[in-house]
């Protein structure tokens, strides 16, 4: 950008709070920025920090076009920004890295409210709680949920006229006593609701006032003689003080505050974030962010609390952090506490950042030393779900045309390479006609049966060529041999490359650019390929052999003369005599000639 043109966009830019977006001459987007004064941001790129950063420097020789967007408060201006980062992914943003979808707890909004955890977010008024980093938080919940509350699972429609109407039928949850039938009318609406609204103190973290409620509840039925149910809610009682005591518990006196931490290497940056709400610590999560500018930590933190507080609605009355910076989350409390429970939590949030910074850049370095083989092979145990990483794969297929001469093949692939000396055919022993199921399930139980006789080495994972019939014959077979759950098994269907797991009815569907997805396609495809030829090779025996079989006068030394000149039957057929008589005796040749003929 020349002088001429940096004055006149520098003179047209307001003092006012805003964001910035610099381009390059192709017009491609280098940098989306924030800030409260617009004009002083802007200009202090191409004044302050361009003779001392290197980085910043490269990046300021490339702009050639500013463009700016006036928001009314320095709030807004911190949500744009990060919406926009978010859809544009420009080269010099700090890169976030682990932006993805988070579950929530949902309390439907609908008669009798359904609870129930979910990634997806619909616009009906429902309230969702979360979102939760952590899938064992949420069964956790959930467990203590349906073991304290007696909520419905159903979809059903329970308004007041079907209930009335006796349109709606108890179910099996109501016989084991998981639901009070509210269906048929079995259970008010101010009673569920009652257990709904002590759900919702549970989700926001205020257990003490439940726990108040449900003392109370219990002295009631007491004096009341109604000792059974005042029971059930003592056992309710001890079940959440038991999850209580499960949370990292400072002051109770701490409520509804944010802390946020950081820790720093070259390249990479973690911030930790905790909730706690009466002194209790209900969410944690780590955001890992990658510098590209070198922008220092409290640029960092800036940017990594306004993420996760978009991220997590969180709304608190108060942020504790370890250090002061410029602050645009409007009339928070900053804190920056130096002893006390405050301080604690401050020091807890440093450990669990520092802790995570050092996993990520030790999984780093080994990531750099695997070979590119291992990283598939780790790719393909996450997209699975795979206890181990599956060095060892087997892939097994079968062939057959209408029955004949049915076979099996079975591939190996060692290190995600095919190892092709250990490669297997097989020929069905005890299957009569055309049963893949059948098929399957004993070359199976032979190959496995065999591997365990010999003392070789089972592979990590098993994949089947078929659907779930397939798959369900070969898990038998593993568990006539005791190896289910020892090894890992998945089947893939042709026709939209369905992957299925053992008592999963849901199949896997995995992107058709995954490597993961290549990978299993690579070894079905080969042991279709071996299963095949075998097949052809066996079928073409069985023609050839049968049919020279037939002939009286037609011995062994001479069949195998005719096959090794003519190749296959119809050339055989199709031979004239003199031909014949080329290749095996005179009176030979009249005995084939004539039987075709005959034929």
């Amino acid at each position: 950008m020349n002088k001429a043109s940096f004055k006149t966009i520098i003179a047209g830019i307001p003092e006012k709070p805003g964001i910035y977006q610099f381009f390059d001459r192709n017009k491609d987007l280098l940098y989306i920025g924030k800030a409260k004064n617009l004009k002083k941001r802007v200009t202090s790129y191409f004044h302050h920090y361009a003779s001392s950063n290197r980085k910043l420097q490269i990046l300021v020789n490339k702009i050639a076009d500013v463009v700016y967007m006036i928001v009314d408060t320095e709030s807004d201006a911190l949500l744009l920004e990060n919406s926009l980062i978010k859809k544009h992914q420009p080269r010099y943003n700090v890169l976030l890295k682990d932006d993805k979808t988070f579950p929530w707890i949902c309390i439907k909004n609908e008669p009798f409210p359904r609870v129930f955890s979910t990634r997806r977010i619909e616009k009906d008024n429902s309230e969702y709680f979360g979102p939760y980093t952590s899938v064992v938080m949420v069964k956790t919940l959930m467990d203590l949920i349906r073991k304290l509350f007696t909520i419905r699972t159903c979809s059903f429609n329970l308004s007041a006229d079907n209930i009335k109407k006796g349109k709606l039928k108890i179910c099996l949850e109501y016989h084991l006593k998981n639901c009070k039938g509210p269906c048929e009318g079995f259970q008010s609406e101010d009673d569920y609701n009652s257990g709904v609204n002590q759900i919702r103190e549970i989700l926001r973290g205020n257990l003490i006032s439940v726990i108040e409620h449900l003392t109370d509840l219990m002295q009631k039925y007491a004096s009341d003689y109604r000792f059974e149910e005042a029971d059930i809610v003592k056992h309710r009682i001890e079940l959440l003080k038991k999850y209580k005591g499960k949370s990292t518990i400072v002051n109770t006196g701490i409520s509804n505050v944010d802390v946020f931490s950081i820790a720093m290497s070259e390249k990479f940056a973690t911030v930790n974030y905790f909730k706690v709400i009466n002194g209790a610590i209900i969410q944690s999560h780590n955001l890992e962010l990658v510098h590209k500018l070198e922008e220092s930590k409290e640029e960092l933190m800036a940017i990594a609390i306004g993420e996760i507080m978009q991220r997590f609605k969180s709304n608190p009355a108060e942020i504790i952090v370890p250090f002061y910076f410029d602050s645009i989350f409007g009339k928070t409390k900053i804190t920056v506490p130096r002893s006390g429970d405050k301080k604690k939590l401050l020091d807890l949030s440093i450990r669990n950042a520092n802790a995570f910074l050092a996993d990520r850049l030790k999984a780093r370095n080994n990531i750099k030393k695997a070979p590119k083989e291992i990283l598939l092979l780790e790719k393909l145990k996450e997209d699975l779900r795979l206890k181990s990483i599956p060095s060892h794969i087997e892939c097994f297929d079968n062939s057959n045309i209408l029955g004949s001469s049915p076979v099996a093949s079975c591939v190996v692939f060692k290190n995600g390479k095919p190892s092709r000396d250990e490669y297997r055919h097989f020929n069905i022993k005890t299957v009569t006609g055309p049963d893949d199921y059948a098929s399957m399930s004993e070359i199976i139980y032979r190959r496995y049966k065999r591997l365990l006789d010999e003392n070789k080495e089972l592979p990590e994972l098993i994949i089947i060529d078929g659907g779930k019939g397939q798959l369900s014959a070969a898990v038998k077979s593993l568990e006539a041999l005791n190896l289910s759950g020892r090894i890992s098994i998945i089947a893939i269907a042709k026709r939209l490359e369905e992957i299925f797991v053992p008592q999963d009815p849901v199949p896997i569907y995995l992107d058709k650019h995954s490597l993961s997805l290549r990978i299993i396609q690579h070894a079905r495809n080969e042991a279709h390929r071996f299963g095949i030829s075998f097949h052809k090779l066996k079928r073409s025996k069985v023609m050839l052999t049968s049919e020279l079989d037939k002939i009286d006068g037609i011995g062994k030394v001479a069949k195998d003369k005719l096959l090794q000149h003519f190749g296959d039957i119809e050339n055989i057929k199709a031979a004239e005599i003199e031909t014949l008589n080329t290749v095996v005796s005179k009176k030979q040749a009249n005995i084939v000639f004539e039987h075709f003929r005959k034929g």
